[in-house]
């Protein structure tokens, strides 16, 4: 384990500055192209997806809110409440300021490459309707960039396993239970192995139902988790009312400390904010483009709208308020990363039973992460095989929910970074390349868009 460690550590030394290049780089550039209009038509989008512009007749699987849903249920998890106290682990509390930044660049990259998602749609081996970073990328660059296309798939098959997930539930579900006189006797390993084994057999019931159930499930579960969690957040925050502003200064002030003790400095700092903030809302991986290409809706721009309203959620909103409880309660100052961090700071803050409404809320973040993950490596598996082939990831996928629980943290966190770092590259060339057509779209819907209100 330590050699395959050592080796991701190395590895992603190599990619995190194609990465970030691309992913900032590249995204400043759409901000600008586009003429901030994801920003201008926010309201827009929240009435699409609230489904006034719904179309029955349209191609597809489901609805824009039930592919948001499904979306944000891959992002709305584990990565806004424990991959943001990783982030301030890592390089303190200045480290949000550098997620907000990379959030509201993703809210743009989401709109191009999910509107890319409807423009692009290919069949697959079983006739039915897929979108995704495979089909724009060979469809819309054409067959010579096919190999972009399967780099992508391959590292996908990684980058999509739920193990991060499956690590970090399980390290919640042993914090909460620790102190019981039944992990005492029973060895922990033993306990890591149980919990995983339970996850997997959950998660099979609703994933080798397909892509309909899983945003079925995701729609139901996850608004309502998100409100509880904010709802709870929210309290702290209201109970701590004089030590918010203070935090959000730390935030900002602690953001451009030059003199940081982060590995590589302040622009270490700025990497790190970077990586949670995709691990976060997967803005340039290329992952929502696979639910949203899938939606009942024959605007590209339309979609390309709903689907920046994800890191918006999931980012600038879960995300600062998990910040600011953090920050706060001085959990961020204790020793332990992840989702101790968290679970430290909710048990101290809100009457000491914080940590056991985390649990039930961290639950089902995960099985609905663990659902959404599954059908993009299916995804991913499918197109460099066949459909029938590519549900036999799903096998694959289960199996490695429980080696997850059992392995480090710095391990499964190593191989997501490596993986989403290595995606990003063939994803951000294909955006920024078809850029322009998204722009040419953006011109006729605002233009059909204006005449529909006259």
């Amino acid at each position: 384990m330590e050699a395959i460690n050592d080796f991701l550590v190395a590895a992603n030394g190599y990619a995190e500055w194609p990465m970030f290049i691309l992913l900032i780089g590249g995204g400043l550039f759409l901000v600008f192209y586009s003429g901030l209009l994801p920003y201008r038509f926010f309201r827009h989008a929240i009435a699409i997806t609230a489904g006034k512009y719904d179309d029955q007749k349209a191609e597809g699987e489901v609805s824009s809110f039930q592919a948001l849903s499904a979306a944000v249920a891959a992002t709305v998890g584990l990565g806004n409440i424990s991959g943001v106290a990783i982030a301030i682990h890592d390089g303190g509390p200045g480290v949000v300021f550098w997620i907000w930044m990379t959030a509201l660049i993703g809210m743009c990259i989401k709109y191009y490459s999910c509107s890319l998602s409807i423009m692009y749609r290919g069949v697959d081996s079983e006739g039915k309707r897929q979108g995704g970073p495979m089909f724009y990328i060979t469809q819309g660059l054409g067959p010579k960039a096919k190999p972009l296309a399967i780099f992508f798939s391959i590292c996908g098959l990684f980058g999509f396993l739920g193990v991060f997930t499956a690590n970090q539930f399980t390290e919640t579900f042993m914090s909460v239970v620790e102190p019981t006189e039944t992990l005492i006797e029973t060895s922990t390993f033993n306990w890591q192995l149980g919990i995983g084994i339970g996850l997997a057999i959950i998660t099979s019931f609703v994933i080798f139902g397909g892509l309909k159930k899983i945003a079925r499930v995701a729609s139901a579960i996850v608004p309502f988790m998100v409100l509880l969690y904010l709802i709870a957040v929210l309290v702290v925050m209201g109970m701590n009312a004089g030590e918010v502003w203070p935090a959000l200064k730390m935030i900002v002030s602690e953001a451009w400390n030059f003199k940081t003790i982060v590995t590589g400095g302040f622009w270490g700092l700025v990497i790190i904010g970077v990586k949670r903030a995709m691990f976060s809302n997967e803005a340039g991986l290329g992952s929502a483009p696979m639910y949203h290409g899938q939606s009942r809706n024959d605007e590209p721009i339309r979609e390309g709208l709903v689907a920046m309203l994800g890191p918006f959620i999931d980012t600038i909103l879960v995300c600062t308020f998990t910040a600011v409880v953090i920050i706060l309660s001085g959990a961020y100052l204790e020793e332990g990363s992840g989702i101790v961090m968290t679970l430290s700071a909710f048990r101290t803050t809100l009457f000491g039973f914080g940590d056991d409404l985390l649990m039930l809320i961290v639950t089902a973040f995960a099985l609905s992460t663990l659902f959404t993950y599954s059908y993009y490596g299916v995804k991913s598996l499918s197109f460099l095989t066949n459909a029938r082939i590519g549900k036999l990831y799903n096998v694959y996928f289960v199996l490695m929910i429980v080696f997850a629980a059992v392995a480090s943290l710095e391990l499964v966190k190593n191989l997501i970074d490596l993986s989403y770092a290595l995606m990003v590259i063939p994803n951000m060339i294909a955006v920024l390349l078809l850029a322009p057509r998204v722009n040419k779209a953006a011109k006729e819907y605002l233009k059909k868009l204006k005449a529909e209100k006259a």
